[in-house]
């Protein structure tokens, strides 16, 4: 009971999700993606896909000591999920050349955004400043034929709703209106016009003032005096960043301030998402959240700009070309922990462990001494990511495919250490220093159903299997 509860909460408001209605969607959301395919043969009688599905049933257990009480917030919303294509063909838009914009003001800077992220086939979150402009294309999504509302804090009527009623909602957080926010889906090899995705993916964009202000984060901070959690989740503070900076450099120390008012006793994680103001993920990284927190989680596009932000290993790239390089990854989330975290023990940073997740496989990077069960929550972010892109309850070895490379090197540069995955045990265990590397592949949906939101259950599910070791507190 407390495990369905506890994941409910993290899906549901932590990290921007939960799905509302049958796992059973129509297969016109989407479909995943098709890159270089790593699959060695058959291993005897059973796929590799068996192989690592049923070692991850023997595997997964969960820690001995569980979260009882989990305090999520801050950022919650209402999503509309339609086709990208099809609702910018009806708000009649031509296709033509793509365009990133830090900040949309009007349907053609969506029109450019969505197409160069749509044939990049990356992810990507953009501010709409326009309130009357996106009302009216809000309008149009909702009535848009196969919308579907997923529930993702402010929280109006709508929301409060289809909230699961284990989750108590401080009075103060209830506003009178949702914030929405519309999702633009397209598919694995969908074009418009010139474009086409090299592989299915999802745009945001949203005119949210509320939880760009993070108006209820001091609200949520003061309610852990009485619910007394042993674990809080974060997510929005990328909502800031398309306020401006003269408030996000306000609003962002204010909220540091909040978040340092939390016992030290209890650990914090963040969930990051899509940013574009290198400065700006300079404050969170360098001088003020980061250093609070004990833990984050964040894909790949988003591991490379905190890179590229903070000049550290690989910022050189400009974009991962196909699966990012598990040594490549490596190098960054030790510079991460190293530099931002508590790598050493004079450190007077929180920082201890970072979930990465990426299509074909995960890691966890964690400092020694401070999290325990780590190979099984690694395990379960990539089980839950393989059962809920196919838009299933468990694995179905059918409709998933490994694409992950089953040899890689630790690091991009020497030293470094060649390394296996076995898919019989399928995690591979490498250390750098005093930071211990835990990875795992995921079984990749062939023909997907559900991309929104997939690592906000990753991090959850992950973070439901972590232990946190009592004899190094934070």
């Amino acid at each position: 009971m407390w495990r369905k509860a506890s994941a409910a909460a993290l899906l549901a408001l932590a990290v921007g999700y939960f799905y509302y209605g049958s796992p059973d969607l129509p297969e016109q959301i989407l479909q995943y993606i098709s890159l270089p395919n790593f699959q060695s043969s058959s291993q005897s009688q059973n796929s590799v896909e068996q192989v690592i599905s049923a070692a991850w049933e023997t595997l997964i257990t969960l820690p001995t000591r569980q979260w009882s009480k989990v305090a999520v917030g801050v950022n919650a919303c209402v999503d509309v999920v339609v086709s990208g294509v099809g609702l910018l063909q009806a708000l009649a838009v031509d296709p033509g050349s793509g365009l990133d914009h830090e900040v949309l003001h009007s349907k053609e800077d969506l029109k450019e955004a969505f197409i160069h992220f749509m044939e990049r086939g990356a992810a990507a979150e953009r501010f709409f400043s326009d309130n009357e402009a996106f009302q009216r294309i809000a309008r149009a999504a909702a009535e848009y034929p196969g919308a579907k509302v997923l529930l993702c804090g402010p929280v109006g009527p709508k929301l409060h709703e289809m909230l699961d009623e284990q989750i108590v909602v401080p009075p103060e957080s209830l506003q009178e209106t949702d914030e929405y926010h519309l999702i633009l889906e397209y598919k694995a090899g969908e074009q418009w016009g010139s474009t086409q995705a090299p592989q299915a993916n999802r745009f945001i964009f949203s005119h949210d003032v509320s939880n760009g202000e993070m108006s209820s984060l001091e609200t949520f901070v003061a309610s852990l005096d009485e619910f007394e959690p042993d674990l809080v989740v974060l997510s929005g503070l990328h909502m800031m960043e398309g306020q401006g900076r003269e408030l996000w450099e306000e609003r962002l120390k204010e909220a540091v301030l909040a978040i340092s008012d939390i016992s030290k006793d209890i650990p914090i994680h963040l969930e990051l998402a899509s940013m574009t103001d290198k400065d700006y993920m300079n404050s969170i990284m360098q001088e003020q959240v980061m250093p609070v927190v004990s833990s984050i989680g964040l894909n790949e596009q988003e591991l490379l700009f905190l890179s590229q932000a903070g000049e550290g290993p690989h910022a050189d790239l400009a974009a991962w070309k196909g699966i990012p390089d598990v040594g490549q990854v490596s190098d960054i989330l030790l510079w991460i922990l190293e530099q931002h975290g508590r790598s050493e023990p004079s450190s007077e940073a929180d920082l201890t462990r970072i979930h990465f997740h990426t299509l074909a496989y995960h890691i966890l990077a964690t400092v020694d001494g401070y999290w325990g069960n780590q190979a099984a929550a690694v395990m379960a972010g990539a089980r839950v990511a393989s059962s809920q892109a196919c838009g299933l309850q468990s694995v179905d070895v059918s409709k998933v495919e490994l694409k992950a490379p089953l040899q890689f090197h630790s690091s991009h540069a020497e030293p470094r250490e060649k390394l296996s995955l076995n898919p019989a045990e399928p995690v591979a265990v490498w250390r750098r220093g005093n930071v211990t590397f835990h990875m795992t592949a995921v079984l990749v949906c062939k023909q997907p159903l559900r991309t929104v939101g997939l690592g906000d259950a990753i991090s959850a599910e992950g973070l439901v299997y972590s232990e946190l070791k009592t004899q190094q507190p934070f």
